[in-house]
Parts: C-alpha cells; structure tokens; sequence
C-alpha cells in the first residue's frame, strides 16, 4: 500500500466500508471539487462494505461524471493508467491494511448514516487518521479514544468530513500530526488479546 501511495505522487483520501446511502453523497461532493490546479482534488480510494454492491458503485462513480479504475482489474501493481483516474473501486476482500496504508486520510463508513460506525483501529494501526460522521454507536470507546488523541475527527455530514479531509491533505504539517496520533494510539492499544488471555487464565486458576 505504501510502495502504491508513493509511486503516485498525489494525495489518497480513503472511504473505509462504505456503506448504502453513503456513497452518493460522497461522490456529489467530490465531482465538485475542481479537478486541477492547486487544490485539485485528491485520488478517491472507494471500498464499499459489501461486496455484492461493487457493481453498484461502480455505476455511482460513472453517474457523477468521475473516471473509475477497479483494483480487480490489477496484481500486485496499478493497472497502466490507473494512476490518472478520479476514483479507486477498492472491489476486492482482505485487503484493508493495503487500502489504509495507500491512503493519507479515511473518511470512515457507516458512521454518515445512523449505522453505527465501523472499526478504526486497523486504520490506526496503519498510521491513517479518520474523519467520522456522528454515528459511531457500534465502536464508541475506540471512536472516542481516537478523537481525544488527535487520530480521528468527527463531522456532523458528509459534505464537512470532505472538507476536513481536503484540509488534512493540503497541510504537511497537520497531516502529519495526525498521522504520528494515528500510529501512536494503534501502537498504545495493541495486546488486548493477550491481556484477555491472561484474564482468562488467571479466572480459571
């Protein structure tokens, strides 16, 4: 992911487990924001939580009038071209760790609608922090944990989490300042499974 995000050379904003709902929206925004100069907008790095609606996204991201490349369609490197399109159809399992660590900033699903969120601790384990909608029920303690440390940042819609994301992105100095607060938090929290273990064994003599 890292080795993809540098042979770029231009910004990742990941949308993490989107979900129905969530990427109409997002993609409205996007397809407003100017497509050169010097606040062009970003890569979109786009992975639905579903995987029977990638096709579904897919045709989303046509109808906004942005150019689409599937990581489907590629091994272990971007197909030829890909690096020009607007958007990443992230369509494809397993691969979280690779899309976080392409990314500079992820706008996280599931928390634009009231669905409660998903995990962002893979994300801060990636080193990228996370914008958030306010529907985060499902990973509260974490979702909180993130924001008092500095890794995630938490907007009332989407329109608002883009620009945050926009904002992290065209400042060096705040992007890695969150990202540093991103790494932090996964390498303070890690071990909870041995911990558990050990809880365990100590209940059972």
């Amino acid at each position: 992911g890292r080795a993809w995000r540098s042979a770029l050379g231009r910004p990742v904003v990941l949308a993490a487990v989107t979900r129905e709902g969530e990427e109409a929206a997002l993609l409205q925004a996007w397809a407003a924001l100017p497509a050169s100069g010097t606040t062009a907008r970003p890569l979109l790095l786009l992975v639905p939580r579903h995987p029977q609606r990638f096709d579904e996204v897919a045709g989303l991201v046509a109808q906004a009038g942005l150019t689409l490349a599937r990581r489907s369609t590629w091994g272990d490197t971007p197909a030829p071209g890909a690096s020009a399109a607007d958007v990443w159809l992230g369509d494809s399992l397993g691969e979280m760790p690779l899309y976080y660590a392409s990314a500079d900033v992820a706008l996280l699903g599931g928390s634009f609608a009231p669905l409660g969120g998903q995990n962002l601790i893979e994300a801060a384990a990636c080193g990228c922090p996370v914008v958030m909608g306010p529907h985060t029920f499902n990973f509260a303690q974490a979702a909180e944990l993130a924001q008092a440390a500095g890794a995630a940042f938490t907007r009332d819609d989407m329109a608002q989490a883009v620009d945050t994301a926009l904002s992290l992105v065209q400042s060096e100095s705040d992007l890695a300042k969150a990202q540093a607060a991103a790494h932090a938090l996964g390498q303070a929290h890690r071990g909870a499974a041995q911990r558990t273990a050990l809880a365990v064994q100590q209940l059972l003599g």
